[in-house]
């Protein structure tokens, strides 16, 4: 029993809110993601908020890894692991720009494709809806849709920000996010 009130401690320590109730996310330098969290839902609708700083500004080691598409947010999907199906808006810091993409994995393949560009230290407004055949992804009003390879309402979890695909995080990256 000794050991359940610093288990608690630690699991609450560990999500960091700001005053405008923005969960803050941190990529450390070095690091792939913010967090490790299983967080499970049914939900085929979301709307989001979220700020990125100036720390989402980055140049990669290999100049053909900076077209690379980081991940954002996003959830599961068809009832199997994130790699095999999942769907997330996803950024990276390209040309003085942040773009934000859909980023989608259909058994085992990758996509994606731009949505917008957005402005750092600003709201970005997001919203993800899941119907029976297509995700629906829209950013600041900008929507995108692409096909969904299930039709039936399954038990979902969250994907939370990540950075890269072959690089690490080249110093730490902040982005705010309300759900």
């Amino acid at each position: 029993m000794k050991w359940i009130l610093p288990l608690l401690l630690i699991i609450i320590s560990c999500k960091k809110t700001d005053d405008n109730g923005y969960t803050i996310y941190k990529i450390k330098k070095g690091n792939h993601r913010s967090v490790y969290r299983y967080n499970r839902l049914s939900d085929n609708k979301f709307d989001l908020e979220c700020i990125f700083d100036e720390s989402a500004i980055y140049t990669s080691e290999d100049p053909n890894n900076q077209y690379d598409i980081n991940k954002l947010w996003g959830v599961s999907d068809c009832r199997k692991h994130h790699m095999k199906n999942s769907i997330r808006f996803g950024w990276r810091w390209l040309n003085d720009s942040l773009e934000i993409h859909l980023f989608k994995h259909e058994e085992g393949d990758f996509s994606n494709e731009k949505i917008t560009s957005v402005e750092l230290n600003e709201n970005i407004f997001l919203s993800l809806n899941i119907t029976e055949d297509e995700y629906q992804l829209s950013v600041n009003g900008i929507t995108k849709t692409t096909s969904r390879p299930c039709s039936k309402d399954y038990k979902r979890y969250k994907l939370y920000p990540y950075f890269g695909g072959d690089e690490v995080a080249p110093h730490d990256i902040t982005i705010r996010i309300k759900d």
